[in-house]
């Protein structure tokens, strides 16, 4: 493009030129030239043919006007136009990223020297404050300071002061002197330094970056792997300096890794408090040594006094030896609950002195004291070992009070229970007393129709809790069995599996085997808690795995859609469609809940501990039957789908209300109150569940570590239905909190920069090889062009247009009266 700079604007700043659009290159000129050539000399051709007989000045003002015309038509093909440009001057940027996660606040010095309460971040901290790190950088570059964690934030942009300039002057978000360590605190619980980079090298590829400096321990357990950040920063030249912080092995830790309580307890019955002690790092100093663990109890709900976390009146104490690096080791309380009310209970350790993290040596959970007894009905087809065994637990569980019902018993008969039912019962006072039935292979053929539509209210509506153990005599029955009758179809849809079809007769009967199959958990199966048989997740497995199994099943089609399958069979002979044979499974239905065992051998569990079989029935009823103990009001329930889960997940609510009637109440929705643990308040609209009157739904997305505190006010009345929940973060920073200097070096050394071990002699501008003389000056001038001024714009186009008709209609007006043709 050919143009001719005219005057300057803003002391050289601005420069305007002239230019024609369509000409690019001098090549662009050969065309436009040559035309024109031509048609002058086509023009004055014409002339001399049809105006020979006039003088040369006519013919020459002839060839002249018309000449002009199709100069002044080239001149506006060739697009005249100013442009004007500017010239920005952009500084080359340093990037500083520091690492904010938790990891970064552990202090890495011995115990017995003043180091020891400086944490990896306040060494970084000091490194801005008082070493002149950024006013070093600020004499070439623009520093720009950001931190990362789970998430990548701006903290400062200090702009280029060259010769001078001060890492504390308040610049767009820099603190003052001094206030860096106060600024940076490690409160993520993710490390993302790959995700951070990536995020930034695309946040700045349009400026002219000199390089990144990263202030880490090399913590990565989350987000996008480095090696992609690598293979950008390659791409875009980008050089990342690294500044390795924190010790090469991990620091060594004593913490309280789990804290187990049941949520609610009874007056005067032991309350079994467990949790898991961990040592970390060092290399096994602390193996062998013993610590005291405390548990400490306070008052607890919104209306207890105040207290800080960790605190409270002394219940017991432990002296536990601890094991090896990564190894856990349990210990336990009982404690007796007094009156009742709600609790806090804080498992706290005494750590020795060289720990290095004070923030995980306690760990707190609530506990609600009751005065109320879990009412049980055994319903039983006949009197299996099962049945035998639990009847005879429970009547001497003095938390417990079970009714039966034997269906295949002579009226007067004489059995251990509180009281002996004829009949199943068949009004509302008598079904609502009970809190979960466990029906052994049951003939619901024998109930009434009222009945039937009892049972299903009473777990849909009611919270009622219901265990069905398949068996081979009614379920089992492959003609005319209550499987297959048309009016039991709510029975059948209270259980969370799908029975064979009617006309499937051998694939109804009960699959024996002549020798036990163990039961091979899934993945919920072995998180269930409510499953253990013993306090941690490996023991339990351990446990299960010296069962030998069982010897038959209830052939079933498989899990409804919203079913859990627990367990299944491992017999490799069985099953359909390439899946085990569901053995244990559960759903909610409604407000309730239901387990389901395929058959009846629970009992076979006491051959290899007596104790297995009391605690998993007994947790497997508390667990059904929670929707019922947990009711805080004669008219509504509230029932969560776990009651511990992690940090981000979405937690599934349920609440079943009646109105002042008892009947299912019909409102377009209901509030639900929600205290997350910073003590700030929430409020989630639920809303009516279409297939089920009177129950409404709500999600919650837990964000915060703590109990969140959920409260359902009954509408027109002044009842609160109050649940409680843990939200854990996952422990991604305390695994692996040493240095990780393999990742900090391939990082520098893929991408051209310099890692440092030492960040003194990354920060010290003294030194010849520091990060400030390492970075290039990538400051560029860069031509800023604004959109073309056109010359034939607006109303010089009109004027344009006017000229050439007029001189058109002047050559026009010569030749008339010159009478030419």
């Amino acid at each position: 493009m050919i143009g001719w700079p005219l005057l300057s604007a803003a002391e050289g700043a601005v420069r305007r030129t002239f230019e024609f659009g369509r000409i690019r290159t001098n090549s662009d000129w050969i065309l436009p030239i040559v035309a024109c050539l031509a048609i002058l000399i086509f023009v004055r051709a014409i002339y001399r043919r049809d105006a020979g007989q006039k003088s040369r000045p006519f013919r020459l003002a002839l060839t002249a006007l018309r000449g002009l015309a199709f100069l002044m038509l080239l001149f506006f093909y060739l697009q005249p136009q100013w442009r004007s440009e500017r010239e920005v001057l952009r500084s080359s940027k340093a990037l500083v990223l520091v690492d904010t996660s938790s990891s970064m606040g552990l202090a890495d010095g011995k115990a017995d020297t003043a180091a020891a309460a400086a944490t990896r971040l306040h060494h970084v901290g000091a490194a801005l404050d008082d070493s002149g790190f950024l006013a070093s950088l600020r004499g070439t570059h623009d520093a720009v300071v950001h931190r990362f964690d789970a998430e990548l934030e701006q903290l400062a942009s200090l702009p280029k002061s060259a010769g001078s300039g001060s890492s504390g002057q308040s610049l767009d978000g820099a603190p003052r002197s001094g206030k860096w360590t106060q600024r940076l605190r490690p409160t993520g619980r993710e490390t993302r330094l790959g995700q951070a980079l990536v995020e930034l090298i695309r946040q700045r590829e349009a400026e002219p970056v000199a390089g990144i400096v990263v202030f880490s321990d090399g913590g990565q357990n989350a987000g996008v792997l480095p090696q992609a950040a690598v293979e950008m920063a390659r791409q875009a030249r980008l050089p990342i300096y690294t500044i390795g912080l924190g010790a090469t092995e991990q620091p060594v830790n004593v913490r309280v890794y789990r804290l187990e309580a049941v949520s609610r307890a009874f007056p005067g019955d032991p309350l079994t408090v467990t949790g898991l002690i961990q040592t970390q790092g060092g290399g096994d100093p602390l193996a062998g040594r013993s610590i005291t663990v405390e548990l400490l109890q306070r008052p607890g709900g919104r209306d207890a006094p105040g207290a800080p976390p960790g605190t409270g009146a002394l219940v017991g104490s432990e002296r536990v030896i601890l094991g090896r690096d990564g190894d856990s080791v349990p210990v336990k309380f009982e404690v007796i609950p007094g009156e009742t009310g709600l609790r806090t209970l804080c498992l706290r350790i005494r750590p020795p002195a060289d720990d290095r993290n004070s923030d995980d040596d306690f760990l707190e959970t609530e506990v609600e004291v009751v005065d109320r007894k879990d009412r049980v009905l055994l319903f039983a087809g006949g009197p299996t070992r099962d049945y035998q065994f639990l009847r005879a637990q429970l009547f001497r569980d003095a938390s417990m009070s079970v009714d039966i019902c034997l269906q295949t018993a002579q009226p007067g008969i004489s059995q251990e229970a509180d009281k002996i039912l004829d009949e199943f019962p068949a009004t509302r006072e008598e079904m609502f007393a009970y809190d979960s039935v466990v029906a052994f292979d049951p003939n619901w053929q024998a109930l009434s129709p009222a009945q039937v539509e009892l049972v299903e209210s009473w777990v849909a509506e009611q919270g009622g809790g219901l265990i069905a153990v398949a068996g081979p005599v009614y379920t089992g029955e492959p003609v005319g069995g209550w499987v297959h009758d048309q009016a039991l179809g709510k029975i059948r849809s209270l259980y969370p599996v799908e029975f064979p079809r009617q006309l499937a007769v051998w694939d109804a009967e009960t699959q024996t085997a002549e020798e036990p199959w163990p039961l091979d958990f899934t993945r919920e199966g072995l998180e269930a808690e409510f499953l253990w048989l013993a306090d941690t997740a490996a023991a339990n497995a351990q446990s299960w795995a010296s069962f030998p199994g069982v010897y038959s099943h209830q052939p079933v089609r498989g899990p409804k859609p919203a079913a859990t399958v627990y367990a299944r069979v491992s017999d490799p002979r069985t099953g359909q469609a390439g899946e085990r044979p569901v053995f244990l499974a559960g759903q909610f239905y409604g407000s309730g809940r239901v387990l389901y065992l395929g058959s009846g051998e629970l009992w076979r569990l006491r051959a290899v501990d007596p104790g297995y079989f009391e605690r998993l029935t007994t947790r497997m009823i508390r667990h059904v039957s929670q929707g019922r103990m947990l009711r805080q009001s004669s008219r509504g329930m509230l029932l969560v789908a776990q009651e511990r889960l992690s940090v981000g997940s979405t937690l599934s609510i349920r609440g079943q209300l009646t109105d002042a009637r008892f009947a299912p109440l019909d409102l377009p929705e209901v509030e639900l109150e929600v205290y997350p643990p910073d003590g700030s308040v929430e409020t989630i609209t639920m809303q009516p569940d279409t297939a089920r009157p009177g129950a409404y739904l709500g999600q919650l997305t837990v964000l915060q570590e703590g109990v969140y505190r959920l409260e359902l006010p009954v509408p027109d009345s002044r009842e609160r239905i109050t649940r409680r929940i843990r939200v854990d973060v996952p422990d991604l920073e305390g695994r692996s909190p040493q240095r990780n200097e393999h990742l900090l070096r391939l990082l520098a050394e893929e991408t051209g920069g310099k890692y440092y071990a030492d960040i003194d002699a990354a920060v010290d501008s003294d030194n010849p090889a520091a990060i400030v003389h390492q970075l290039k000056d990538r400051t560029r001038t860069l031509v800023l062009t604004a959109a073309p001024d056109r010359l034939w714009a607006g109303g010089r186009l009109w004027w344009f247009l006017i000229g050439l008709c007029g001189l058109l209609c002047v050559e026009w007006l010569i030749r008339r009266i010159a009478r030419l043709a």
